[in-house]
């Protein structure tokens, strides 16, 4: 009781005092003083939940090999173009003509080959280089993963034509049909899969 009397004493004192400040001027000096530091550790959590809960975008340094390895990447695809023209007007009069197909069909078809093994080899290493040094990229990621798989098994195909057909094809029509076959099927990929990079990698 004698401590709550001299409460109210001092609280007295304080209204008759001239120069004390009044209660809502004292109490707008604490609200301001004190709330800030309050309130202060509340705001830092809410922005952080939400900056976690809307995911900010996170900045991603790409070296500058990636950008020389990718205009070699499209210099090498756009050069296989032609190449595969070539391929397919030689590798056509060997299917109809076998071994009396001319000699420019025999040669062409394989410079042309040697040339393809040597540009998907080239384009193998710096995509997968680039797709492993980009994987922390998300847009565009499931056009250049997809692009990234959709070379890989033209290589494949490419590889199987080549390394297990090629030399059957000229003894078995059957074989030579396997190989164009499967040879157009990877020029097909190739080509489709490089324009809808082109398209839609943007």
């Amino acid at each position: 009781m004698l401590a709550f009397g001299a409460l109210l004493v001092s609280l007295g004192s304080m209204a008759l005092a001239p120069d004390t400040l009044p209660l809502s001027s004292a109490t707008d000096s604490i609200a301001t003083v004190v709330m800030p530091a309050i309130s202060a550790a509340p705001s830092r959590a809410v922005r952080g939940a939400s900056d976690s809960a809307q995911g900010r975008p996170k900045v991603v340094e790409l070296s500058d090999w990636y950008y020389r390895r990718l205009t070699i990447h499209r210099w090498v695809a756009y050069g296989t173009l032609p190449v595969f023209a070539a391929q397919w007007a030689a590798g056509q009069r060997l299917y109809n003509d076998s071994r009396e197909a001319p000699t420019w069909a025999k040669t062409t078809h394989r410079v042309g080959a040697t040339l393809l093994a040597g540009g998907f080899t080239v384009n193998t290493v710096t995509g997968v280089w680039n797709l492993w040094e980009g994987r922390s990229v998300s847009q565009g990621r499931v056009l250049r993963t997809v692009h990234g798989i959709s070379m890989l098994v033209a290589d494949g195909l490419f590889t199987y034509a080549g390394a297990k057909l090629s030399d059957e094809a000229e003894q078995s029509a059957d074989k030579r049909q396997l190989h164009r076959t499967i040879a157009l099927s990877g020029m097909g990929l190739a080509t489709l899969s490089g324009i809808a990079m082109q398209l839609w990698n943007k």
